[in-house]
């Protein structure tokens, strides 16, 4: 059945790319080496060679201009979607993304709408060393005004880029690098993946792990781990940290009793932070029968090193031995 067939997620990434440039008009690709090249990451590929330069357009290496024309862009009626070379670089072009495409829908009454969608390869792993392995969508998460979603496999990358793309507003998209390679069910076709719904990857009743990105897949490791020694563990991806699905994780702790959660960006003021408040500022907080757990990068830069660099963000054997201590009701 095509329903089973397989992508990689830079694959999805890319179908989902060519759907909305054959069916709108007003799609249009922008980023460095996005065209001839084929992207950083190679997701883009042959696009430009299907839709030309005029749809897919190599922008200067300035991701403060380039984001600056995405905007401009969006305002004007067009649906750009901005790809940068690594996520890092955000913060170049922190002004058009926290500034202006954030804010120009309440600072002119709902006048306009800023139609645009900004990819980010993300995450350690590569040896990309500490410039280019940060996780920094916390810093964007904080922001009122943008979505920021991170897609854990091929199936949702395509579904929410699509959604991405058709939303009124600017949405965030996190993809991890180590991700672009794995392979998962893509159905053919347009469909979408809804902005703010988590799903409950495994279910579970003796502990909540709520994991974003390739801390999914970690979890799932782990949580096969456990289920040999008879701990039941509930995996949620949480898909979407702006806005958060406080219901499906909330429904899950008054289930289990025990949360930990599982993120690669740095753990002070990071994901786990919010998660754990909405939980402790809930009625769930009244079912914990442990205090909550949270897994995330250490504080350091992300190292060269690759066995550094493995060590400063969590790994299935410390997301094991994080659930097994909740498990028994120690944190």
């Amino acid at each position: 059945m095509t329903d089973n067939r397989e992508l990689s997620y830079a694959e999805a990434i890319r179908e989902a790319l060519a759907i909305a440039l054959e069916s709108d008009p007003a799609v249009i690709l922008l980023g460095e080496d996005i065209g001839v090249y084929g992207g950083a990451f190679q997701v883009t590929g042959d696009l430009i060679d299907r839709f030309g330069p005029d749809r897919v357009m190599d922008t200067p290496i300035s991701e403060l201009g380039g984001a600056g024309v995405a905007v401009g862009a969006a305002l004007t009626g067009l649906k750009p979607i901005f790809e940068f070379q690594f996520s890092d670089f955000a913060t170049l072009a922190m002004e058009q993304i926290a500034n202006q495409a954030a804010k120009l829908r309440f600072m002119l009454g709902g006048a306009v709408s800023v139609p645009l969608v900004m990819r980010f390869p993300a995450g350690s792993g590569t040896g990309a060393a500490a410039q280019h392995s940060q996780s920094i969508e916390a810093w964007l998460g904080h922001v009122p005004g943008l979505k920021v979603v991170q897609p854990a496999t091929p199936h949702d990358v395509k579904g929410l880029l699509l959604a991405a793309i058709a939303d009124p507003d600017p949405v965030m998209i996190f993809e991890h690098k180590l991700l672009y390679k794995m392979k998962g069910p893509v159905p053919e076709g347009r469909y979408t993946v809804p902005i703010g719904k988590a799903e409950v990857r495994r279910a579970g009743r003796d502990v909540t792990i709520v994991a974003t990105s390739i801390m999914v897949h970690k979890s799932l490791d782990a949580a096969a781990r456990l289920a040999e020694e008879g701990v039941e563990v509930e995996v949620i991806d949480l898909r979407t940290i702006r806005p958060m699905d406080r219901e499906t994780v909330l429904e899950s702790v008054r289930k289990t009793g025990r949360l930990l959660i599982v993120y690669e960006g740095v753990k002070t003021l990071g994901v786990g932070a919010e998660v754990s408040a909405m939980v402790a500022e809930s009625d769930a907080f009244d079912f914990l029968d442990a205090p909550i757990l949270r897994l995330g990068g250490a504080e350091s830069p992300i190292p060269y090193n690759p066995e550094l660099e493995k060590a400063v963000v969590p790994q299935s054997s410390d997301i094991l031995d994080a659930a097994r201590r909740l498990a028994g009701g120690r944190a």
